[in-house]
């Protein structure tokens, strides 16, 4: 538990000296240098790394990749066996290197120059062969490792990991990427559930149960038997919403012993609770919890364009 707790501590160290670098001119001014480049470039970020870099450097693409930036991991093993290929005269080059020695980079910096591809650096070295290579070198602090032996990357690759994180929502919020542009690239799972819209999942059209005020219990009790939604909504003339009718309305109406001539305006829920198109299903799903009801109306300027059902919404993945 100790070395655990003390691994953790210097770790919260290594984030600490890193967040100081911000304060410090130099580091700041290179830092938005590097996002100036990153933000103009026209083609792709390639990020490389070897070994536990090499790690980051894959996450790093992954998060750069899904918040706006387009990047590439290129392993430097396979770069000199003709995945240089995949670098054009369009791209960038990040490379990470703790050390900034790592002799698998060096056919990658080679190329860089002979083509005149920018080359960014991240590394703690600052006489290393990548800081000296570099177009834009971030200087990383030299932290300790919480490794007992100084050998294995631990707080580095820690601070490493969380240079690219702020780098990647610095990017994110200059690009202005939204939570639309989010779920383009996360349409699969719980991220990708939690930013489907209402219009994604409603009922349309014939499937949306609708009756006027002045139809009859029966009708009402009918079209809600077609539709299979547990109710039915309530229009005027125009379309619009202004009314819900329930199984459980029904219920109460029988144990009541109403006549099912009568109108279902009688019963109805006036101005029931509705909710847009463009909404985010989990909003729609919060509404349910808190009402506690299992169908939304869907309106779009007061017109009804459909129904939700919170089985929908649970079978997508909304939660």
């Amino acid at each position: 538990m100790e070395t655990a707790c003390r691994s953790l501590s210097i770790a919260a160290t290594g984030l600490n000296e890193l967040e100081a670098r911000f304060s410090q001119r130099e580091f700041a001014a290179t830092f938005l240098r590097l996002v100036g480049v990153l933000m103009q470039v026209r083609g792709r970020v390639i990020v490389t790394g070897i070994g536990k870099s090499g790690i980051v450097a894959r996450k790093m693409t992954a998060t750069l990749t899904s918040t706006g930036t387009p990047a590439i991991f290129l392993h430097p093993a396979d770069a000199g066996h003709g995945d240089l290929g995949m670098v054009t005269p369009d791209d960038v080059v990040l490379m990470l290197s703790h050390s900034g020695e790592s002799t698998e980079l060096g056919p990658i910096i080679q190329y860089c120059k002979r083509f005149a591809i920018p080359l960014l650096g991240m590394t703690a070295r600052a006489q290393s062969t990548v800081a000296q290579a570099a177009d834009i070198c971030i200087l990383m602090p030299e932290v300790q490792e919480s490794c007992p032996n100084a050998l294995a990357p631990t707080t580095s690759t820690t601070v490493q990991m969380a240079f690219g994180d702020a780098l990647a929502i610095s990017l994110m919020e200059m690009r202005g990427f939204s939570a639309d542009d989010f779920h383009k690239f996360h349409p699969n799972g719980r991220l990708g559930a939690q930013l489907l819209k209402v219009r994604e999942l409603m009922s349309k059209g014939g499937d949306v149960p609708q009756v006027r005020q002045d139809a009859s219990l029966l009708d009402a009790t009918i079209e809600m038997t077609r539709a299979r939604l547990g109710g039915t909504a309530i229009t005027d003339h125009d379309g619009h919403l202004i009314g819900a009718f329930t199984d459980g309305d029904l219920r109460r109406a029988v144990t009541a012993k109403q006549n099912l001539t009568e109108p279902v305006g009688r019963f109805m829920t006036v101005t029931p609770q509705a909710i847009t198109p463009d909404d985010l299903a989990h909003e729609a799903l919060h509404v349910m919890h808190e009402r506690n009801i299992m169908l939304l109306f869907v309106c779009d300027k007061g017109r009804l364009v459909g129904a939700v059902h919170m089985h929908d919404l649970l079978h997508a993945g909304v939660a």
